[in-house]
């Protein structure tokens, strides 16, 4: 985990690609795209190994098992379209429901999906708490926004080779998530439109150990 502050606040990068608000006992994941494998595979595209449901489910909850929220924000594209959420196994519709239960739940909405209707949980298109808005695609011109969509992430050289990880993208007046779904690629962070929305920013890349370095 890597703290940093955002605003009147401070926030948590976790390795998963989550984000916890302690305070606010809040987890943040963005950009699931479950049911990305069905999708692909009904619409005639690549096959992929359909584990990605299972992998990302899991991953999630060992997140909510470990910090405990009373609220869980899912910023957006938490379905790859509206009819993946049918594709879901009895498994992982039985999982999701789990870990939804006793909980403040918010489904926000994406450009893929607007929160999957079949499932608990709030709908709406972003959501305020405490000076800070959650919407999934970031807006120009807004202040201490957090959002997801753009999958960021970062090449950067170690020990002389070259790796690439997604990351947390922010600078002063927003925060954009990584990508938290298995299979869902990136968007580097100096190509357009990330380098315009988060100039001078700090990427913190995600693994097993988090590092903040300069975009």
């Amino acid at each position: 985990m890597l703290d940093f502050p955002f605003h009147t606040t401070t926030l948590t990068a976790l390795p998963s690609g989550g984000l916890w608000w302690k305070s606010e006992r809040l987890l943040c994941v963005s950009d699931l795209h479950l049911g990305k494998s069905e999708r692909m595979a009904r619409r005639g595209g690549s096959l992929l190994p359909p584990y990605e449901g299972a992998e990302t489910l899991d991953r999630l909850q060992r997140d909510v098992e470990t910090l405990r929220p009373e609220t869980v924000i899912c910023l957006g594209d938490s379905f790859d379209d509206l009819a993946a959420q049918d594709g879901l196994t009895g498994a992982e519709s039985a999982q999701l429901n789990r870990l939804i239960a006793g909980k403040r739940w918010v489904w926000v909405e994406g450009n893929h999906d607007p929160g999957p209707l079949n499932l608990p949980g709030t709908h709406l298109a972003e959501v305020s708490l405490q000076g800070l808005l959650f919407r999934h695609i970031a807006e120009a011109t807004a202040q201490a926004e957090i959002s997801g969509h753009f999958h960021p992430k970062k090449r950067v050289s170690a020990r002389g080779r070259s790796i690439t990880r997604k990351c947390f993208l922010m600078n002063a007046h927003r925060l954009i998530l990584p990508a938290y779904g298995t299979y869902t690629g990136g968007m580097h962070v100096d190509a357009p439109p990330l380098s315009d929305l988060v100039s001078g920013g700090t990427a913190i890349l995600v693994g097993e150990k988090l590092y903040a370095v300069p975009q």
